[in-house]
C-alpha cells in the first residue's frame, strides 16, 4: 500500500511546476542545501549495526558513501541510509535472500538526480541511474551489478520495480516506507525509532518538496507522467488523483 501510493506519488510530484521556494506553502520553507564541507563534517563514522541490519563496508559501499556526503545535503543522506535499512527490514519480513551490497549502493545512491551535480533533463531516477553507472564503471565494478543497480534506482519510483529481483524492489520498498510511512506488519515500531536515532529525518518532508520543485524549475523537461494520468485528468469527470505532497504531509514522522 505505502509502495504504491509513494510510486504514484512521486509522478505527481515530478509533474507539478512548484518549483520556486517562494511558492512553496510556509510549512515546506526551509534550507535543505548545504555546503559539502558541512555534510562531510556530520556523520562520518555511523553505528556498524542498526535494527539489526548491518551496514555494508566493503570498499565500493565506503566510496559510494564518500560520493554520496559530497553531493547529498544531510538530510537526504540519511534518508538514503534510511531507504537500506528498512528495505532490508521488508525483505527479511517477506523471507527475501538478497545481495546486500548491491541494495546498499542502489539506496545510497538513489537520489543522485536530485543534486546539483547529476540532476538534468531525464526524470530524476534515470538521472540517478546514469550517474551511479558511470560512478561503478570508474570504480572497476562488475558489469552484473552494475546493472542492477542501474535497475534499482530507475525503477524505484515506478510500480514496474515491486515485480523485479529483490536487490531492485527493495529500493522502492525502502524508499516508500521512510517517505510515506513503514508497514508495521512488517517492520517493527521499535526498529523505525532505532534507524530515526541513528539517521534522523531533518525535517525530510518540506526539504524533499523543496528539492524536488527546484529540480523541476531548473529542469522542466524532467517531470515526465504517464499518458493515462493525463487522460483521467481532461477527460474523466470527477477525477481526482492522489496528491504526491498530501501524501508526504500525511506521513507518520513528526520530522
Amino acid at each position: 500500500m505505502n509502495r504504491r501510493q509513494f510510486v504514484n506519488g512521486l509522478g505527481v510530484l515530478t509533474v507539478r511546476r512548484v518549483a520556486l521556494a517562494d511558492e512553496l506553502p510556509a510549512a515546506f520553507r526551509v534550507r535543505c542545501n548545504r555546503s559539502a564541507s558541512e555534510v562531510r563534517a556530520e556523520a562520518t563514522t555511523f553505528p556498524a549495526v542498526v535494527a539489526g541490519v548491518r551496514l555494508v563496508d566493503s570498499k565500493i559501499a565506503r566510496n559510494a558513501i564518500g560520493l554520496a556526503q559530497s553531493v547529498y545535503a544531510s538530510y537526504l543522506f540519511n534518508h538514503a541510509i534510511r531507504t537500506f535499512l528498512l528495505g532490508s527490514l521488508a525483505g527479511r519480513a517477506l523471507g527475501q535472500h538478497f545481495d546486500e551490497e548491491l541494495l546498499f549502493l542502489a539506496c545510497i545512491l538513489h537520489d543522485l538526480g536530485l543534486t546539483e551535480r547529476f540532476q538534468g533533463d531525464l526524470p530524476f531516477e534515470i538521472q540517478g541511474a546514469e550517474a551511479a553507472k558511470h560512478f561503478l564503471e570508474e570504480n572497476a565494478y562488475k558489469s552484473e551489478g552494475t546493472e542492477t543497480v542501474w535497475d534499482g534506482i530507475a525503477m524505484h519510483a515506478s510500480a514496474i520495480g515491486q515485480f523485479k529481483q529483490p536487490e531492485i524492489a527493495l529500493v522502492g520498498e525502502g524508499a516508500g516506507a521512510d517517505v510515506l510511512g513503514p508497514d508495521f506488519s512488517r517492520i517493527k515500531k521499535t526498529d523505525v525509532v532505532e534507524i530515526l536515532k541513528a539517521f534522523p529525518r531533518r525535517g525530510f518532508k518540506a526539504a524533499f518538496v523543496q528539492t524536488c520543485g527546484e529540480v523541476v524549475r531548473k529542469h522542466p523537461r524532467s517531470a515526465s507522467r504517464s499518458f493515462m494520468r493525463d487522460i483521467g485528468e481532461r477527460y474523466v469527470q470527477d477525477f481526482r488523483p492522489h496528491n504526491f505532497c498530501d501524501l508526504l504531509a500525511q506521513a507518520p514522522f513528526p520530522d
